[in-house]
């Protein structure tokens, strides 16, 4: 039997055998490192009487999921990485990353195969935009954190600390979409830095996920009240 050559390597290769090991000595815990990250369920196709979810991933409006999704403070996330078998260029999958940083509300977007990163900073802050990197020069979460507190305008460690208290213990052990966590998190950030006129529009109404819409509207005006103000937030939908 011939050796088996790089190119052989599929995407999860890349992540067990360099992606991960990168992160881990570069000092990120293993907790705040997920793989397989579910972004979204597949889109109900409705024909007549009959409704079926798609769930091939690969296909247009299947279900999404992420190589890597970096996490800073429960459920707010720091970076999102995209792995690429070594055939294809180092930033073959950054666009496919930025699209999951976006949906994540991430600062970072990273493309990976076997030889390095290329880092993307969706906050504009630092020069250039994407840079290269060695597999053991992996950014570390202090230094990408410091750049999305900056983004984010987090100044004091009271502002810090609101976006880490959690939002959603109501006994269930029900999860929040993705888009929610996106709404709820930049609500709270907001109301962090003393922004007193909110208006959430973003909460689902569904019966599944009514409770946790008047949770997340009920944690919102807790924190609006420490913040100091006094008309608690509307909700639209």
């Amino acid at each position: 039997m011939g050796t088996m050559e790089m190119t052989d390597f599929g995407e999860r290769d890349i992540c067990s055998k360099w992606i991960t090991p990168s992160t881990l000595a570069r000092g990120w815990e293993q907790g705040s490192v997920r793989e397989e990250a579910r972004l979204s369920d597949g889109r109900v196709i409705v024909r007549g009487k009959v409704a079926r979810r798609i769930l091939n991933p690969k296909s247009l409006h299947g279900p999404r999921r992420a190589d890597y999704v970096l996490y800073v403070y429960p459920r707010v996330a720091l970076a999102v990485a995209q792995a690429e078998r070594d055939i294809f260029p180092l930033g073959h999958g950054l666009r496919q990353a930025l699209v999951t940083a976006e949906m994540r509300d991430a600062p970072f977007a990273i493309s990976s195969n076997d030889t390095g990163f290329l880092l993307h900073d969706r906050t504009g802050l630092t020069t250039p935009t994407e840079r290269e990197l060695a597999l053991d020069q992996f950014p570390t979460c202090d230094e990408l954190l410091a750049i999305d507190k900056q983004w984010k305008g987090i100044q004091t460690s009271a502002q810090e600390t609101s976006l880490t208290q959690p939002y959603d213990s109501d006994g269930a052990d029900k999860q929040p979409h993705n888009y929610q966590e996106v709404a709820i998190n930049r609500t709270l950030n907001e109301i962090a830095k003393g922004q007193h006129h909110l208006e959430q529009c973003c909460l689902s109404r569904s019966p599944r996920m009514g409770p946790r819409s008047s949770k997340a509207s009920s944690s919102a005006k807790i924190h609006r009240r420490r913040a100091g103000a006094n008309q608690p937030p509307r909700n639209c939908h």
